[in-house]
């Protein structure tokens, strides 16, 4: 069996090949794909000896060449188009952050019998046309994220979710969910970075200080599993344990709980596209032997989340400029540009953009994402 792995070099990737290393020695990777990170991206073709390598960034990529002197392939962009375009792939993981992956997502889902899900950007700016294109019946797409693996298997026993009443996503509600949002001005992008029970990108872990990451898990449920953005209900969970809650409408309600490890969505990834693991992990084995808390989210905590439920999610543009506006204040962050508590009134602000889009193709959305960035570019020229 082959694999694909769109952002090796991210923690879910490179928990994917730690993971296909001790359990899975029949399937070869084939495909490495990430952004800049050569010097992590080398040992991984040292390691895992893939057919193929791609770097989006150019630079990078040139580096790269002049250090393989093997037999592996390093794709330009227009490469990859084709590759994908004339092959076919066992498996592909999608796990790259940002929207860039809209660049390839009609040719992965082509090439690809088995996709895992992770990064929410595609679901986030593309879902409305997941069904228009029949991507689902495409390909076996299987989410990764906890929250949404959970559903997805919760799904698989009960074959519907026409009787129930409510779906709860859980968040750990970051390192701050006790704290006032106006009294978080100073904190460090390192403090924000912390997450106290996952270990992710700054990216991911920014965006749980926030509450972003669970309004974008929100989305994807609402495009992954056709539930109205009414029935989905968010709860501060601390231990993240449980990843998520279905009210049925009988009075009955299932909790989906696993160990906080990403191990688990992924090997079931695995075992789900017909692969048997070499070895049983008893350290994944859950021991229920603590107490669970779980809490509203209060506002003036997450004001955030308060701009998200008012948000018309009907129109898909408000969605996109949710996430892009996001996406710029966290970077900004980063850079050490504006405070923590800058990235609210940015995401605001980018939400009052002014844009029409059809937004009927992914080329459409590809274009939109790039005419906010221009926009937003202009917007805070002088005015961060």
């Amino acid at each position: 069996m082959k694999i694909n792995i769109y952002g090796s070099t991210g923690e879910i990737g490179k928990k994917t090949l730690s993971i296909i290393s001790k359990n899975f020695p029949n399937i070869k990777v084939n495909l490495l794909c990430a952004n800049s990170s050569v010097n992590l991206i080398y040992k991984q073709i040292k390691k895992y000896n893939p057919k193929y390598v791609y770097l989006s960034d150019i630079k990078s990529s040139n580096k790269l060449r002049a250090l393989v002197k093997s037999d592996v392939n390093i794709l330009s962009y227009s490469e990859l188009n084709v590759y994908l375009k004339n092959s076919v792939s066992d498996l592909s993981i999608l796990a790259i952050a940002g929207y860039k992956s809209l660049y390839f997502i009609d040719q992965i889902v082509n090439n690809t019998k088995n996709l895992g899900l992770v990064s929410k950007e595609v679901i986030v700016s593309a879902g409305h046309i997941f069904k228009k294109k029949n991507y689902f019946k495409k390909t076996n797409i299987i989410p990764i994220d906890s929250e949404h693996y959970s559903l997805f298997d919760y799904l698989s026993y009960t074959n519907s979710f026409k009787k129930i009443k409510t779906v709860t996503l859980t968040a750990s509600g970051g390192p701050f969910y006790k704290k006032k949002y106006s009294s978080l001005k100073n904190v460090s992008f390192k403090e924000a970075s912390q997450h106290p029970k996952w270990k992710m990108g700054y990216k991911n872990s920014i965006d749980s200080a926030t509450l972003v990451n669970k309004c974008l898990e929100v989305i994807e449920a609402h495009y992954l599993f056709n539930i109205p953005y009414n029935k989905i209900n968010i709860l501060i969970h601390p231990e993240a344990i449980v990843h998520s809650i279905v009210e049925k409408n009988n009075y009955v309600t299932n909790l989906n709980l696993f160990k906080n490890d990403m191990s688990i969505p992924l090997l079931n990834f695995f075992i789900l596209s017909h692969l048997k693991p070499k070895i049983i992990n008893k350290n994944l084995e859950l021991k229920i032997d603590s107490s669970y808390n779980f809490h509203k989210v209060k506002y003036e905590n997450f004001p955030i989340y308060n701009y998200f439920v008012k948000l018309d999610k009907s129109n898909p543009s408000n969605l996109i400029k949710f996430n892009i506006g996001n996406e710029y204040a966290v970077n900004m962050f980063k850079l050490n540009k504006i405070k923590y508590t800058d990235i609210y009134r940015i995401i605001k602000k980018v939400g009052s953009l002014n844009l029409y889009s059809s937004l009927n193709t992914i080329n459409s959305i590809i274009k939109y994402h790039e005419e906010i960035e221009k926009r937003i570019k202009i917007l805070f020229k002088n005015n961060i």
